[in-house]
């Protein structure tokens, strides 16, 4: 118990200052999920944290990058990314969605969703501009924005149907505003915005002059509803920034693979900035990832359909535990409303699950800018095996118990 409380006091104090950063990036500190995935290695538990496959993608996509790697595709690939991966981004765009992009201006190849992310919000923001974000929201999203020297305004999505105020939302945009930040399939909650909603933020997008840029990285996995592109929305083409990856996708996260669509302005100064952070990166995983969205080969299927069964057991068990799974249509996680169980909050309960159970999960609560109301909500990742699926029901069955 005290290596609990020393590690929820540690997590406590994440956000205090710190001499030498600087004022935009204090309060940041360590990630959640380096925390909780170190924190899972020291008590041998399950990592239902952080979400990442434990399990390779595809072997035609594997193959591909050791065939790369031993052809000597291993120096710097041209800045905007290799040619093979730029036209097979474009076309899985146009054959997915019907938007049709020019791959030598509009589209920026990055080292993963994050860079593109990162570039995007550091070339596009001014100091002091506003950027709406639906929260909760992934942690990178805030950090990127503060980068910038801009302000994140937060739209709750309330669980557990993960709905918001359309009024709100109107209401937040005002003479700052300069973008509005959409994630979906969302992380954490694992919503899919419908048609309704995302038409609705087009309709602000348009009548404000507003940038929308959207996170799609989790595409293809979605098991309940469809994925919706906004740039194929009226409008919004010219307004839009893409990002996605191969990470999820493919289940290959650790290559870092993602890239940018937009129009050719857009691309030109997102690059701006992309070229000094990694300037390049992952030359023959590019190779191999061009391989791998060759549509004749639909392989994009291939995540979703590992995916399934694993989801179905952790949400279904999750379910006869009492831990009350709230409703998720795509991604990684399902969330949970843990106060029919405790009355501890989730940081509280997820380092007790992790030293007494041996389970790692997400609390939250980190997810947020404004805490208040959050604090009964824990994230679990199911994107690994049955069998560790299994072994983590197992030990959360004896521990409530």
């Amino acid at each position: 118990m005290r290596r609990l409380g020393l590690t929820i006091a540690k997590l406590k104090t994440m956000r205090s200052r710190q001499r030498y950063l600087s004022s935009r990036l204090q309060g940041f500190g360590t990630t959640i999920f380096a925390t909780m995935s170190q924190l899972a290695i020291e008590t041998n538990s399950v990592n239902l944290g952080q979400g990442f496959p434990d399990y390779d993608g595809p072997e035609l996509i594997a193959e591909a990058a050791i065939a790369a790697i031993r052809s000597g595709l291993n120096q710097y690939p041209p800045g905007p990314g290799i040619e093979p991966l730029r036209r097979a981004v474009a076309l899985h765009n146009q054959e997915h969605y019907g938007v049709i992009y020019d791959p030598t201006t509009e589209v920026l190849i990055t080292a993963g969703a994050t860079e593109a992310l990162a570039s995007t919000l550091i070339s596009l923001l001014e100091v002091g501009d506003e950027v709406v974000v639906f929260e909760p929201c992934y942690d990178s999203y805030v950090a990127s924005i503060a980068m910038a020297g801009a302000r994140a305004v937060p739209i709750r999505l309330n669980g557990p149907n993960w709905d918001f105020d359309f009024e709100k939302l109107r209401s937040s945009i005002g003479p700052r505003t300069r973008a509005i930040l959409v994630n979906t399939p969302h992380n954490p909650t694992g919503k899919v915005f419908d048609f309704e909603e995302l038409s609705e933020i087009a309709r602000l997008a348009i009548e404000n002059d507003l940038l929308v840029i959207t996170d799609e990285v989790y595409e293809h996995l979605v098991f309940e509803g469809t994925h919706h592109y906004l740039a194929s929305f009226d409008g919004m083409r010219e307004r839009t920034i893409s990002i996605s990856s191969a990470a999820k996708t493919f289940s290959f996260t650790g290559w870092k693979i993602g890239w940018v669509v937009a129009q050719p302005e857009l691309i030109a100064a997102i690059r701006t900035s992309k070229q000094f952070l990694t300037y390049v990166n992952g030359a023959p995983f590019q190779h191999a990832i061009a391989k791998g969205l060759e549509p004749e080969l639909d392989l994009t299927r291939e995540a979703k359909l590992a995916l399934g069964p694993s989801r179905d057991l952790l949400i279904g068990a999750l379910d006869q535990l009492e831990l009350n799974p709230m409703p998720t249509a795509g991604t990684y996680f399902v969330n949970c409303d843990i106060s029919s169980v405790t009355k501890e909050d989730a940081l509280t309960f997820c380092m007790r699950m992790a030293n007494e159970a041996g389970v790692v999960a997400i609390p939250s609560s980190v997810f947020y800018l404004d805490r208040e109301g959050s604090e009964h909500y824990v994230r679990f990742a199911f994107c690994k095996r049955t069998s560790v699926i299994d072994e983590a029901v197992s030990r959360l069955e004896s521990w409530l118990d």
